[in-house]
């Protein structure tokens, strides 16, 4: 199935998330009415709360700040400068392989760390690519995702932290855990990984990987 991906901005040229939802929802009905393309989306948000349909009132901020609330599932996390977001208007061939979807997008976190040295995995029951606890340190979320699927096309999708600042997540209980850590790609290599320097990479992957 055909599959394109346009470039929204990084940064210093953000893009503002409404306008970004908005422009999601435009392409979805144009995916659905057969006038476009399957689309990925590309692109470096300014700072923003989302919460998805899961999120309780007390993971919300605690410091005022404004949340989103959106209709993909999963609770409330961050999205900002320094984090890769990819979204997906994409029609499943199959609408009933959500779960294939899922795991491809995992999977394709997961290879595109791998080149950068860094072992990641999933973890049952908890959404989302992770690195595993040594001893030393928690388990530690790299990678979220956060989908809907409406009459067999996708919106929203994955955002891997490359070089944010992980202050951002104190002031929320990110994706509802409390037992784990955040982590990034330049914190565990120490140096700094943009989301500009890892997108080209991570479409070809996707590209690749996407079948469902």
């Amino acid at each position: 199935m055909p599959l394109a991906t346009e470039i929204l901005g990084f940064a210093p040229a953000f893009s503002d998330y409404r306008r970004t939802w908005d422009l999601q929802k435009k392409y979805h009905e144009d995916v659905l009415g057969g006038t476009r393309e399957s689309t990925i989306l590309l692109l470096e948000h300014p700072p923003v709360y989302t919460a998805g349909k899961r999120t309780e009132d007390h993971e919300r901020p605690t410091d005022g700040t404004e949340v989103v609330d959106v209709d993909r599932g999963g609770k409330i996390t961050w999205h900002g400068p320094g984090q890769l977001v990819a979204y997906f208007i994409y029609r499943l061939n199959d609408p009933k392989e959500v779960r294939l979807f899922v795991a491809q997008l995992e999977d394709s976190m997961i290879r595109l760390l791998g080149e950068y040295g860094i072992e990641a995995t999933t973890v049952e029951g908890r959404a989302g690519v992770w690195i595993l606890g040594d001893g030393v340190r928690r388990d530690r979320k790299i990678g979220a995702i956060g989908i809907r699927i409406h009459e067999g096309v996708t919106m929203h999708g994955l955002a891997l932290n490359c070089s944010n600042d992980l202050g951002a997540y104190a002031s929320i209980i990110p994706c509802g855990i409390t037992d784990a850590d955040t982590t990034t790609i330049s914190a565990e290599l120490g140096r700094t990984v943009t989301p500009e320097e890892v997108a080209p990479r991570l479409d070809e992957i996707l590209h690749e990987t996407i079948t469902a």
